[in-house]
């Protein structure tokens, strides 16, 4: 009696695909490498959450380089449609084979008319992401980043794709995968997504990285900066994200302002805070983020002392003089 075919060794294949990750740039934690390696085992989407900056669409850029896989991308905003997400009909091409098509037409007695049928086939269509995803005869990574931003009702037209990946079009029927396509989706939390898409998803809450991780992030993609300076820069900016600001910096924020720092030949964090205030633009991209930070602030996130913010300051010089 034969037993049927299991998946071989899963714990190596899950540790091959970190090792194919890292090799393309992407540091993935054991959790997540056991979600992305199930989501394609049993052929379902991945939701990735988290904020801004974590490395989500990271992510999917990474597992298309690492599987050699084509990477589509959809860039998901409020009132996005069918026409710009899944397909759309040439209308200038079929006007244009309608007016060859009646010049035969009145030179050979009719010989030669298009009926509708022929100009609303699959070679009239324009691809769009989903459709051109569902469409690759090869390994392919389709992104859908940022589904938060887009509203409910694309939600809704989505399902199809995630849950048979197929897109029906009402003039020529239904079009199905050749490849099933890995599929990833990203969401900052903007907005609450519907229980019916995230059924049909495999879910992880992908969170700032640990220091160790961000330094090791770091130190990989840029193995030329000193490891003091890459070091004292993620603590500083682990200790600035527990701060009270508008945007917590992500990973691509440390790496911008490590590389700032070492092009401008710092071995390590300045003792200078003017220094570092001049590179905080890599950091904090907002106004109010920015007045904050003033150079005894600096000082404390820079030697690991804890920050009193104004309402605190006020109320211990209050306790201090009563």
């Amino acid at each position: 009696m034969t037993t049927p075919d299991l998946p071989t060794q899963p714990a190596a294949e899950e540790r091959l695909l970190r090792e194919r990750l890292q090799r393309a740039g992407y540091l993935a934690d054991e959790d997540l490498a056991t979600t992305v390696w199930l989501a394609s085992a049993l052929q379902r989407p991945l939701l990735l959450e988290g904020d801004a900056g974590v490395g989500k669409t990271a992510l999917a850029t990474a597992l298309a380089q690492s599987q050699n896989a084509t990477l589509v991308r959809l860039q998901c905003f409020e009132g996005l449609d069918l026409a710009q997400a899944a397909y759309e009909w040439n209308y200038g091409r079929q006007l244009m084979a309608i007016r060859m098509s009646e010049s035969v037409q009145s030179g050979q007695n009719g010989v030669g008319s298009v009926r509708e049928s022929d100009v609303f086939s699959r070679d009239y269509l324009l691809e769009r992401p989903l459709l051109r995803a569902i469409s690759q005869s090869g390994p392919c990574v389709l992104l859908i980043d940022e589904i938060d931003r887009a509203d409910e009702a694309f939600e809704a037209f989505l399902l199809e794709v995630l849950a048979e990946y197929q897109i029906t079009v009402p003039e020529i029927g239904t079009i199905r995968a050749t490849h099933i396509p890995q599929v990833i989706l990203t969401s900052n939390g903007t907005r609450e997504l519907s229980d019916a898409l995230r059924r049909r998803c495999l879910y992880h809450y992908l969170d700032y990285p640990t220091l160790a991780r961000e330094i090791a992030i770091v130190k990989s993609a840029l193995p030329e900066a000193d490891t003091r300076l890459v070091e004292e820069a993620v603590h500083f900016v682990q200790r600035l994200r527990r701060e009270d600001l508008a945007k917590i910096p992500g990973i691509a924020e440390t790496l911008d302002w490590v590389n700032a720092l070492f092009q401008m030949r710092h071995h390590s964090l300045p003792e200078d805070m003017s220094a570092v205030l001049g590179t905080l633009g890599c950091l904090l991209k907002t106004r109010e983020d920015r007045f904050l930070m003033g150079p005894d602030r600096l000082r404390q996130l820079v030697e690991g002392r804890r920050t009193v913010g104004v309402a605190e300051s006020a109320n211990e010089q209050a306790k201090a003089t009563a």
